[in-house]
Parts: structure tokens; sequence; C-alpha cells
């Protein structure tokens, strides 16, 4: 199992990442979704737990076959998916991924939000090795050159809405406001011969993917800032609507083609477990 603690600030206050982030989860799926491929919501509806109170528990599968290299799609089936549970009981988020027809793989990750970046550990109950700690800039830390768009960069980028921008080096210590994300990602696919190799492709992927949409949250911020949490929940819905339309134009009759692999995540957190997957 390979073990990774990533750790992202952004110029928001923790009460504007919570809309800033739901509205950049539902564009970018909806972005990355069509002819079969992309992000398919099945379930998404309020839920409430007894120690962090009311949240969302969501249920997605992400279509992804042509995504992966020439070396993984040689042995894995035609058609695959994974299938991703998350239960965002905000500032805190868990977050569980099973393969589908994919044995000896899965996944889960903590996430939670603080005001600032803080150098200890925020995962008190086993704080991550510094060696596993991964600080993300969304300025200056490359992406691979197929997302990079100009109106995404952040050394230009202006909002109207609020007068921040454009970042530049030392963002960090000379903005105001600035919280950070904390996401500590475990990824575990026992497979002899590819362990290795696998996990790292999959952490060198949540990296991307959190960088970009991290990005992309900042540089939309004029298209959601000011929106309740009822207005981005509707846009959400919305999104997912159309998401899914574009999935089903070639994978209705994949959904059944394979059954995903038994792999149990169990998470504790404070007083007990949230939930099984």
């Amino acid at each position: 199992m390979l073990m990774k603690e990533y750790r992202i600030c952004m110029p928001l206050t923790v009460d504007e990442y919570k809309i800033g982030q739901l509205y950049m989860i539902s564009k970018h799926s909806c972005e990355q979704s069509g002819g079969g491929e992309g992000v398919e919501v099945v379930r998404n509806e309020p839920d409430t737990h007894p120690v962090h109170g009311v949240g969302q528990v969501t249920e997605k599968r992400i279509y992804l076959s042509s995504k992966l290299p020439d070396w993984m799609r040689r042995w894995i089936p035609r058609i695959f998916y994974v299938t991703e549970k998350a239960w965002n009981f905000y500032p805190y988020t868990v977050t569980g991924t099973l393969a589908s027809t994919l044995s000896g793989f899965c996944a889960h990750a903590d996430a939670e939000t603080h005001r600032a970046l803080r150098t200890e550990s925020v995962f008190a109950d086993s704080p991550t090795p510094k060696e596993n700690v991964c600080f993300l800039d969304i300025l200056s830390d490359p992406i691979p050159d197929k997302h990079f768009k100009s109106e995404e960069d952040l050394s230009s980028w202006v909002s109207k809405k609020t007068a921040r921008g454009p970042l530049a080096a030392g963002w960090r210590n000379r903005t105001e406001p600035v919280m950070c994300s904390y996401k500590r990602v475990h990824c575990s696919f026992e497979v002899y011969g590819f362990q290795t190799r696998t996990e790292e492709f999959i952490h060198k992927n949540i990296r991307d993917i959190l960088l970009v949409g991290h990005r992309q949250a900042v540089a939309w911020m004029d298209e959601w800032h000011g929106m309740s949490l009822e207005e981005v929940r509707e846009f959400e819905r919305k999104q997912q609507e159309e998401t899914n339309r574009r999935i089903k134009t070639k994978s209705t009759d994949n959904n059944n083609s394979g059954t995903p692999s038994r792999c149990e995540v169990v998470v504790y957190r404070e007083r007990g477990v949230i939930e099984r997957v």
C-alpha cells in the first residue's frame, strides 16, 4: 500500500471553499464526460453522522478505459470503471474507491479543511510521516499540457467579484484569505509484478487531478462566488443530469458487464464507523 498526504492551499475562506469545491467537481466532471466515458452519478443524497452532523453521501461510477496507459490496458477488462463512494461532512470528507472486474485494488481518502496551513499533521490519530507529505502549489506546480488553459493560468487570473488575483510567487504567505485542504490517500494494488508501478501511476494521476481541479475552482470563482449551498446543489443536480446523459450514450449496456471487486473500506473516525463499502 502506498500512502501520501496532499496539502493544497487556496486563496479562499473555508466557507468559500465548500461552495467552490462543489461547483468545480460538478463542472469538471461534466467537461470530462462524453462518448460513454467520464463520471456517472449513481447516488447523491443527504446524510447525517452522529459526530460530524448533516452532510451528503454520493456514489459515482468513473469510466476511464481509454485514459489508461497501454501497459495497463493489456491486462484489464475492455470495459473498466471504478466505483467511488464519498461521505461529505464538511469540513471532513472520506472517500472509498473500488475497481470493476479487477481484484486486488482499493483506495480510500480522508480529507479535512482548515483555515491556514499547519506544519503538524491534522490527522492526529496517526500522523503522516514527513516523507509522505506532498505540498501542491496551484500557481507553479506543473500540470499535463493537455489540461492547460490560458484562462485558468492563475498568474494572470483576476476575479472581478472579489478583486483577488493574480497570484505571484510566495502568494501563500502574502494572500488573504488563505486556507488549506489536507487529503490523505491510501492506495493498494496487491498484484505481484504490478503493485509498485500501478500504485505510483494512481498517485501521479491523483496529484494531477487535485492540481487541475483546484486551479479551476479558483479560476472559476466569478461563476460560483455568492452562491448559496442550495443554489450550488441545484447547479450540481443539473450538471449531473447532463453528465449521466453523456455517459449513457455508450455505456447503457456496459453497466452490467462486470461486478466490482470486493474490497471493504472501513473508516473509523472519533466515534465509530462511518460506513462499510
